[in-house]
C-alpha cells in the first residue's frame, strides 16, 4: 500500500515500432478506472514478475491480442488469430506469482481468457467462424444475463447491456471457475468467478463504461472495480 491506498498492477499492452523495437503501452481507461475506485495503478513493464507481485496488492490483466492456441492443445485455426507471445509468457509469469501469494486478480477481455486458459479451460479462437457469432465492434452493445445469485447479478442486476470488442471467447470454463453471466442472444460466456480463489473475469470492457468514457446505453461499471478492490483488501 501507498499512503493507505492499495496498489494495483495493470498489465501493459504492446506493439512493435518501425525500427523493430518492442513498445509497451496501456490505454488510460484501465488506470483511470482503478484510480477512481480509490487505488494506485501501476503499469507493468514486462520485467520482474515476482518482485511486482511482492510490491503490488492486486493484478488487473487487461485486454489485447489473442491467446496462443497451443496453450489449450490446439493449432492456429485461421489467419484471424494474432498473438503476442512475449506478452503471454510474461502475463503467465505474473499470474503465477500473484496466485502463489494469494493475491486477487481481475481479468478483462484477453485477461479473462488468459486466466481461464492458465487454469485449464479452452477457447473459441475465432468466434465468428466457430460459433457464428459476431462480438467485435466498438459501437456494438448487446444484452448480458447474469446467473442468479452471482456476483454480477448483485453488482449490476439480472440483465443489462455491455460493449463488445472481441473475436475470441471462453469456450469451456476451467476447473474451479463458475459461470456468472452469458450473452443473452447466443450464450457466450461473459463473466466468471473462482469458487475459492480471489479471481474473476469479464469479457466486456468495463473500464470504457465508467467515469468520463461512460455512455447511457449501459450501466455504470464502476461497481466492478470497487468489488475488485474489496477482494484485494481481504487477502
Amino acid at each position: 500500500m501507498i499512503n493507505g491506498k492499495l496498489v494495483i498492477l495493470v498489465s501493459s499492452d504492446s506493439g512493435v515500432l518501425q525500427s523493430g523495437a518492442r513498445e509497451l503501452r496501456s490505454p488510460a481507461a484501465y488506470t483511470r478506472a482503478i484510480a477512481e475506485a480509490g487505488a494506485v495503478p501501476v503499469i507493468g513493464g514486462e520485467q520482474c514478475p515476482e518482485e511486482l507481485a511482492d510490491l503490488c496488492d492486486g493484478l488487473l490483466l487487461s485486454g489485447g491480442p489473442d491467446i496462443e492456441p497451443e496453450l489449450f492443445g490446439e493449432t492456429i485455426y485461421n489467419d484471424t488469430v494474432h498473438m503476442d507471445t512475449p506478452r503471454t509468457k510474461y502475463e503467465y509469469a505474473l499470474l503465477k506469482a500473484f496466485l502463489e501469494k494469494g493475491k486477487a486478480v481481475m481479468g478483462i477481455c484477453r485477461g479473462e481468457q488468459l486466466i481461464n486458459v492458465y487454469l485449464g479451460g479452452d477457447m473459441y479462437q475465432d468466434l465468428a467462424h466457430q460459433k457464428g457469432v459476431f462480438h467485435s465492434s466498438y459501437e456494438l452493445r448487446h444484452k448480458v444475463k447474469a446467473e442468479p445469485g452471482s456476483f454480477i447479478e448483485k453488482l449490476l442486476g439480472s440483465e443489462f447491456m455491455v460493449n463488445s470488442t472481441h473475436h475470441q471467447a471462453v469456450r469451456s470454463l476451467a476447473p474451479g471457475l463458475k459461470l456468472a453471466a452469458r450473452s443473452e442472444a447466443d450464450g457466450v460466456i461473459e463473466a466468471y468467478e473462482h469458487e475459492s480463489l480471489p479471481i474473476f473475469g469479464v469479457q466486456w470492457h468495463p473500464e470504457r463504461l465508467t467515469n468520463i468514457m461512460r455512455d447511457e446505453r449501459t450501466p455504470d461499471m464502476a461497481p466492478l472495480f470497487t468489488y475488485f478492490l474489496e477482494k484485494v483488501k481481504t487477502q
